[in-house]
């Protein structure tokens, strides 16, 4: 949901139902987002006595981690209110990137007081009204704490005193304007506190304790405690006309949950896993539990529309923890067992390729999660491939954006490709619905649907196919089954995997849980590519030729940080999957996890060819025991329930 949403979501319900907020929260809220805009002032005074030589690094680095820690307390709130003001000016990652708001500074237009920079400072991201003083699209450098973090502590800390302080100069600005709309933010509502508390969970263990926010300092296990101390302070006061037993076993987690944290020094040692099922998933649940006692609305049933976050979840690897409608144009109330069922024969029909000898099916095998085995997938020209590797489909509804380049944009837009691609279907959906009209089993097929003076269109054949592939939905691996108490024990070997993927072997910094995908925590909404560096075969020193996004031929993206920038698909069932990355050009998980390992092609020395990667150049040691413990985490994520049920 946007900011936009949200703030008139909020306002309505400040007026109407007034009783759902407390003054004491809101006040205390506001007391913290001062706090951390002090800091963060403070940090910026440090930053100009640094410039100057006046303070140590050290020193710099202290104020930093104490501002850090201000705004890990108050991050809950102003990501829920505000998420894409948060991401693009306090706490995105550290990667070039489109400008959110490309300002055209030289605009002579005076509709807004002060100007266009002004008007862009004037209210958070969220709320700015598009149109006003834009300009062309550009590339910017990033801002906020996860940059000033990667600067402050690392060995170009000294030579980047200048940077350092613009970055602190630029901070300053952009959390004025957030403070300035939380002062003017009349209501804290109990249901947004209790669903932005939530969400922090699910941001404290995919994007927090992984080390993704803290690139430089690794200082994730203190941020932890830091959200989950103000959580423990802000929480109990509203609750206080729910069940004692509820009230009570909350505080126990909170305070179990801190004092966990407390013992835990080591980045590379915490037990992940222990902490996310005694801690994080409790909490996570007995929360949904006060929520539902004291029969709060959501989000969701405020505004009556999809999340991409379900709510009503009570684990975050629950199987309804996404909301597969979010993500297609598939309305729910269309949906049903007799078009899914349409939609899977569809999926194996070769009728409707121009050749006729080739289905969906024909790139997808069931037995293989719905990939091929292929480096690249048989063309519908005899001898030829299609242009990469065919991924799997299991989850593949959980995407804003299909297909490696990510050049499709929905389901039905990803088929689109596909019937018109002249080494695939090679045809049209006009050929296709002549086809299926003309067909008498399939004229039956689809009144049974849509009724009987139904002619089938367009829009009909892509439900079915989009209602068959939502359905294709994969978490029920040993590994969920564990994590969600449905099962008494892991092997030790995936326990310690689990923990190196999410800790030391930075896995978990682009294939987030619980897909395992790039799809972006903790509302899901937006999917990462990445930038690998991936060799045109293993052991070479040639990349690969594939230009990737930046030919994907979407508008604005033909921006040189999307060379060679490929979608990050899901690890989930990759036992099943090889071979690996868009080139199919490693067999193995073994020749996967020693890329990595190595540092893609900046590990390689190889910074001149692939000069925009995102994957950390810097080997990550892994050992050979460290490296078989990934292994048998990724099998532990091989769901042979599903498998089997969709053969």
């Amino acid at each position: 949901m946007s900011g936009v949403t949200l703030l008139m979501v909020s306002l309505h319900w400040a007026f109407s139902a007034l009783s759902d907020g407390h003054h004491e929260s809101r006040q205390k809220i506001v007391s913290w987002v001062n706090t951390c805009k002090a800091n963060i002032q403070e940090f910026r005074s440090d930053a100009h006595a640094f410039e100057e030589g006046k303070i140590s690094l050290q020193q710099l680095r202290e104020s930093l981690t104490d501002t850090r820690l201000s705004y890990k307390r108050v991050e809950f709130i102003l990501t829920y209110y505000y998420p894409e003001h948060c991401q693009a000016y306090i706490n995105g990652a550290p990667l070039d990137h489109p400008d959110p708001y490309p300002l055209d500074s030289n605009s002579q237009e005076s509709y807004y007081p002060g100007g266009p920079l002004a008007y862009l400072n004037s209210q958070p991201l969220d709320l700015l009204e598009g149109g006003h003083y834009l300009g062309q699209n550009r590339v910017v450098k990033p801002v906020g704490l996860q940059v000033l973090d990667e600067w402050v502590f690392s060995d170009e800390a000294v030579t980047a005193k200048k940077h350092i302080r613009e970055l602190a100069d630029e901070l300053v600005v952009k959390f004025a304007v957030l403070n300035r709309a939380m002062e003017i933010r009349k209501y804290t509502l109990d249901w947004e506190v209790l669903e932005a508390s939530r969400l922090q969970l699910v941001r404290i263990f995919t994007l927090g304790i992984t080390g993704f926010d803290t690139p430089g300092s690794l200082n994730a296990i203190a941020e932890a405690k830091a959200s989950l101390e103000s959580m423990q302070e802000l929480l109990p006061p509203l609750f206080s006309e729910a069940s004692a037993s509820k009230r009570h076993g909350l505080n126990t987690l909170l305070r179990g949950a801190v004092t966990f944290l407390e013992r835990e020094a080591d980045f590379e040692q915490l037990d992940r896993l222990y902490f996310l099922k005694e801690f994080i998933n409790p909490i996570y649940k007995v929360l949904g539990e006060l929520g539902a006692e004291l029969r709060l609305p959501t989000s969701a049933s405020v505004s009556q529309r999809e999340n991409s976050w379900n709510p009503e979840s009570i684990n975050i690897f629950a199987e309804d923890f996404l909301n597969p409608y979010y993500y297609v144009t598939l309305r729910r109330d269309h949906n049903s067992d007799a078009l899914q069922k349409l939609g899977k024969r569809l999926f194996y029909e070769k009728l409707l390729s121009r050749s006729g000898a080739m289905s969906c099916s024909s790139c997808h095998r069931p037995e293989l999660a719905f990939s091929d085995g292929m480096p690249k997938s048989s063309a519908s020209e005899k001898g030829k491939t299609v242009q990469r590797n065919s991924p799997g489909l299991l989850n593949a509804v959980f995407a804003d954006r299909f297909f490696y380049d990510l050049r499709a944009f929905d389901l039905q837009d990803q088929a689109a490709h596909v019937v018109g691609n002249h080494l695939e279907f090679n045809t049209s959906f006009e050929e296709i619905i002549a086809k299926l009209n003309g067909n008498a089993d399939y004229q039956n097929a689809f009144a049974a649907v849509y009724g009987v003076d139904n002619t089938i269109t367009r829009y009909q054949f892509s439900e079915a196919l989009a209602s068959y592939v939502m359905s294709l939905v994969s978490l029920n691996s040993p590994f969920d089954r564990y994590v969600r108490g449905e099962q008494d024990s892991l092997d030790p070997k995936a326990r310690q995997g689990f923990n190196l993927f999410m800790g030391k072997a930075a896995c978990g910094t682009c294939h987030f849980a619980p897909t395992f995908s790039g799809l972006v925590p903790p509302l899901y909404h937006e999917n990462e590519s990445e930038v690998l560096g991936v060799l045109a075969k293993p052991g070479t020193y040639t990349i690969d030729g594939d230009m990737g996004r930046v030919a994907n031929r979407v508008k604005f993206e033909d921006q040189d940080i999307y060379r060679n920038s490929f979608k990050t698909v899901t690890v989930r069932n990759a036992t099943l999957t090889a071979p690996y990355f868009h080139n199919g050009a490693y067999s193995s998980l073994e020749e996967v996890i020693d890329f990595y390992d190595q540092g893609g092609a900046f590990g390689l020395g190889l910074e001149y060819e692939v000069p925009h990667q995102t994957l950390p150049g810097e080997p990550l040691g892994l050992t050979e025991n460290e490296k078989e413990a990934l292994l048998v985490f990724l099998e532990a994520l091989t769901d042979s329930v599903a498998i089997q049920k969709f053969k």
